[in-house]
């Protein structure tokens, strides 16, 4: 048995090594000799947009969860489709995301201070880290130096990211594969505090019958919003996820499901779980230590296996390979 065992070490050891070694490629302004500006300028211009369209740092904070919980933080999400790449925007679960033409004002600032330097990768971490702090949230210390990818996951986006309908065991096991603990996962799913929901993923909690979770007075205004059981995708019929302060990232998402005004149904299953609920009425009670998890958590999702020397490139443009 022992000779087993060190034989199992042996084979592991250099899996083990591989990955630390891509991990600790990344790290605080990794940019600070090749391009020293990269990072302001991409605050700056998050600023400017936000100022422009104030969706827009919404949007960053989605754009990482969907570009790194698929296979890696490499960008891959933004490459559109063209003759041999399948755009993982096309993807069911991709439903509703938009901004992304300002990803290319970003790239195109950088690219003029310093050309082929600064990765699509590191524009989707860096944007997500200013725009949570633009939406009141906490402050992050991000560590970039990821590379692109050079192919699109097309094909397993809807197998990889959770459903809003899933299980909440299914969403748990999903991000504990990237390493994100319980605790972790309840504070991730704060995000929802911001943004909107479109119509589409909501019907089903008040059509035929309402969701007995739901608050009545709630489901009533859910109704008002979302008049049919079958809204047209094309039209944008939406509700805001948090009534109370719809663009601050703060924890009235967690007084509200405590209220059963969850909007879309895994976020009423944070307070019906009771693996997840100890953690729903903590953080609603405390908006510093949601903050701080929500840090935690969101630094451990841009790590998740970036790629690094020759696994990948710089884009120049974010949408499409090298060539």
């Amino acid at each position: 048995m022992a000779t087993l065992n060190h034989t199992f070490i042996v084979l592991l050891l250099p899996l083990l090594l591989q990955f630390y070694s891509v991990k600790s490629e990344l790290q605080l302004n990794y940019y600070s000799k090749s391009c020293p500006r990269a990072e302001e300028i991409i605050k700056e211009q998050v600023a400017i947009l936000y100022r422009k369209h104030g969706n827009t740092a919404v949007s960053w904070i989605r754009n990482l969860f969907h570009d790194c919980v698929v296979k890696s933080c490499d960008a891959s999400l933004l490459l559109d489709t063209v003759v041999g790449v399948t755009s993982e925007k096309t993807a069911a679960r991709s439903f509703g995301m938009r901004n992304f033409k300002y990803i290319d004002t970003i790239k195109d600032a950088l690219e003029k201070e310093c050309p082929l330097t600064v990765s699509c990768a590191d524009i989707i971490a860096l944007t997500a880290r200013d725009g949570a702090a633009l939406l009141k949230g906490p402050e992050i210390k991000m560590k970039t130096g990821r590379k692109d990818s050079k192919e699109s996951y097309a094909a397993v986006v809807d197998k990889l990211i959770p459903n809003h309908n899933d299980s909440m065991s299914l969403v748990l096991s999903t991000f504990q594969s990237i390493g994100i603990d319980t605790e972790g996962t309840v504070a991730l799913l704060g995000a929802h505090s911001v943004g909107r929901v479109h119509c589409r993923n909501i019907v089903q909690r008040i059509y035929p019958t309402v969701d007995p979770s739901l608050d009545p007075q709630y489901a009533d205004y859910l109704k008002f919003r979302c008049p049919s059981p079958n809204p047209d995708p094309k039209v944008v019929d939406y509700v805001r996820n948090d009534l109370e302060t719809p663009m601050e990232l703060d924890n009235m998402y967690y007084k509200n499901l405590l209220s059963h005004k969850g909007l879309l149904l895994i976020d009423s299953e944070l307070v019906s779980n009771p693996t997840t609920y100890p953690f729903v009425v903590k953080m609603a009670a405390d908006n510093a230590y949601f903050h701080d998890q929500f840090s935690r958590a969101l630094l451990i999702l841009s790590e998740n296996n970036p790629l690094s020397g020759d696994q990948g490139d710089i884009r120049k443009d974010c949408r499409f390979l090298n060539h």
